[in-house]
């Protein structure tokens, strides 16, 4: 599958994983990537992170759909206002009104278990069904929350027999389950924990709920490459570059090749345990050596991702 089939005509793309893999700033990567391949992107942002305003050079994010960057625009929804617009949409403007002005709303949109998640998305499957953009990227929960919030449609549809909140979670459950119309995006690190978590994931959402896995995106992993680690070898080659290097700085050169060589190392095992454990095409993203992620590494990432999808889409 390459970026031109993933990001199909109005495909919703759920990028999740467990906190701290960088979920988010590879849904941003995602819809960058889909922008430059000339298909339109709408970002769904979905917790108010302040991270994805920084990956695209911004202060904070807006509370409305804005464009960051051409041919990418966010939107960030929140429950409550799904709620408020779901009433509306119902013939109940007075009462999501009344709701609002007294404060309500939250009592109203956590009284029934996995109703703020069918609220979130079934708008995004209004804006699927409208042809908002051509691929519909939602920054998902992390991993953990992303469980619930993806079973919560089907869990409705067996525990709501009548009305308007039945035919949502079933017309939600329909858009998840065609591959078509939405698949879900695992993000990982290559580390024991996130991979743990990730394999659970990957298996629960396609066993026990029958949801489309895209690719996996394995994040943050160190260039395959051999680096010395012998401080005689590492002054010989300074002095034949002509370079005068000082014996601590050579002792410091050593210690950063151990550490990429056995930070690699773990790295390598992690993704035979991945090998072992899915059958799930993977792309796999570089860790940037910076403090910070903004526009510039961004690009970065989004071309990662292209040429990463590319090589899945010529093995496949």
């Amino acid at each position: 599958m390459d970026l031109a089939e993933l990001c199909s005509s109005s495909r919703v793309i759920i990028v999740a994983g467990k906190g701290g893999v960088g979920k988010t700033t590879v849904a941003a990567a995602l819809a960058t990537a889909a922008a430059r391949a000339g298909r339109s992107a709408l970002l769904v942002e979905l917790e108010g992170k302040s991270g994805l305003a920084a990956t695209f050079g911004r202060p904070t994010l807006e509370d409305r759909e804005f464009e960051p960057t051409p041919g990418v625009k966010v939107l960030p929804i929140a429950p409550d206002e799904a709620l408020v617009e779901y009433l509306e949409d119902h013939g109940l403007g007075r009462i999501s009104k009344r709701l609002t002005s007294t404060g309500a709303i939250d009592v109203v949109s956590t009284a029934v278990p996995g109703m703020k998640d069918i609220l979130v998305l079934g708008k995004v499957k209004a804006l699927q069904r409208a042809g908002a953009a051509d691929v519909i990227v939602v920054d998902g929960p992390a991993a953990g929350h992303a469980v619930t919030f993806l079973l919560s449609p089907k869990g409705l549809v067996d525990a709501v027999r009548v009305g308007p909140v039945l035919t949502q979670a079933m017309e939600v459950t329909e858009m998840l389950a065609d591959p078509e119309r939405a698949r879900v995006m695992l993000v990982t690190l290559a580390e024991e924990t996130p991979v743990n978590e990730t394999v659970e994931t990957a298996q629960l959402f396609t066993r026990s709920a029958g949801l489309s896995l895209a690719p996996l995106v394995v994040n943050g992993l160190y260039p395959d490459r051999a680096l010395e680690t012998d401080h005689g070898r590492i002054a010989s080659a300074a002095a034949a570059a002509g370079v005068s290097i000082p014996e601590t700085e050579v002792d410091h050169l050593a210690l950063a090749a151990e550490f990429h060589t056995r930070r690699r190392a773990l790295q390598a095992a992690q993704l035979e345990r991945l090998d072992a454990a899915l059958d799930v095409p993977r792309v796999h993203l570089p860790f940037l050596f910076t403090a910070e992620l903004g526009p510039a590494q961004l690009e970065v990432l989004a071309d990662a991702l292209t040429r990463g999808l590319g090589a899945v889409a010529t093995t496949s």
